[in-house]
């Protein structure tokens, strides 16, 4: 079974719980990783928490505050719903039938590697 959180963000659902602005505690932090002066001197990094529950988001995707702000919101509305629905939210049940999809391609793609393999010892028996 997969954790629940890392199921979030992955696409964008109609049926996720609403978060309140009273709810919610911001911060704009410098952020981290590769970019140079750009990172290290602007505070465009949003670290989001819903007070509640207290799940956090940090997110640092693009240079424009405004983008990582509605961003961060979209992420945490997200965990926030399954922190609360658990299984019965829309986003975990998208991410099970995307690993039910990807398996049945990796299955599909083993049956066929197999079927040329035979093919190809077929031929070289046709050869002798």
């Amino acid at each position: 079974s997969i954790p629940l959180l890392q199921a979030a963000r992955k696409k964008n659902f109609l049926n996720l719980l609403e978060l309140s602005e009273a709810e919610l505690e911001e911060q704009f932090v410098r952020g981290d990783g590769p970019g140079g002066q750009a990172t290290n001197k602007t505070n465009n990094c949003v670290v989001l928490k819903h007070i509640p529950s207290g799940i956090v988001v940090k997110c640092h995707q693009t240079r424009s505050v405004e983008k990582n702000r509605k961003i961060a919101r979209e992420i945490l509305q997200e965990k926030v719903d399954l922190f609360y629905k658990g299984e019965d939210s829309d986003v975990f049940k998208e991410k099970k039938a995307s690993e039910k999809q990807k398996q049945e391609k990796k299955r599909r793609a083993k049956e066929n590697l197999e079927r040329k393999k035979l093919f190809k010892e077929m031929q070289q028996l046709d050869k002798e």
